[in-house]
């Protein structure tokens, strides 16, 4: 019996590998210590969604297809498979009264069908996305919406331009160091040049 791999087996390595492949992050063989001193270790753990997934052997646990029970020693192996049914059973309760939803796969199901199985669930516990509101209504007061073509506080003619990707204008001959440093120095010497822009003459 030492053999027989409590975790890490075929089935779940192969389940494992094409939820990573898809680009499903989770724990595995987790435990879990829920209410009442209640502790599960389901095999494939998704946290942030509260998804538990368990690829059971179909010999240890008693599969309606493919279980089969030894014709030897028949008073040790019967409680035993019958505890382990048992115990599945209260963990699944368990894991419900947390708030936790279980996917049970069989070792001889396809992988596509668990595969399936594991994604659909987490479709189902996915978080909505939350509404943002429409740009033109940020900050904008009732019954007042707000300008879509806003004056430019900036001067036309000033000589400056803008970086793509900075909000503050910077001269185009300003030399471009790497490091907060150089960026510091650089950010200072912009907002002093569109300083320089505002006087009066300039």
């Amino acid at each position: 019996m030492r053999a027989n791999r409590r975790t890490d087996t075929k089935p779940e390595l192969a389940l494992r590998r094409a939820l990573h492949g898809r680009g499903y992050r989770y724990r595995k063989d987790y435990r879990l210590d829920l209410a009442d001193g209640k502790r599960v270790r389901p095999d494939i753990a998704f946290t942030a969604r509260r998804v538990a997934v368990f690829v059971d052997g179909c010999f240890w646990h008693s599969c309606p297809q493919h279980g089969s029970k030894p014709a030897v020693n028949v008073g040790y192996w019967d409680p035993k498979l019958r505890r382990n049914v048992e115990r599945d059973r209260a963990a699944d309760t368990a894991l419900a009264a947390a708030g936790w939803e279980v996917v049970r796969i069989w070792e001889h199901e396809p992988l596509a069908d668990a595969l399936a199985a594991v994604v659909a669930a987490l479709v189902r516990t996915a978080p909505a996305l939350a509404t943002h509101p429409a740009p033109g209504q940020l900050h904008s007061a009732p019954g007042r919406p707000r300008s879509a073509a806003a004056p430019s506080r900036e001067p036309a003619e000033c000589g400056l331009q803008r970086h793509p990707t900075r909000s503050m204008p910077h001269r185009p001959g300003c030399a471009r160091r790497a490091g907060r440093h150089g960026r510091i120095v650089r950010l200072l010497w912009c907002h002093i040049g569109h300083m320089r822009c505002q006087l009066p003459g300039s």
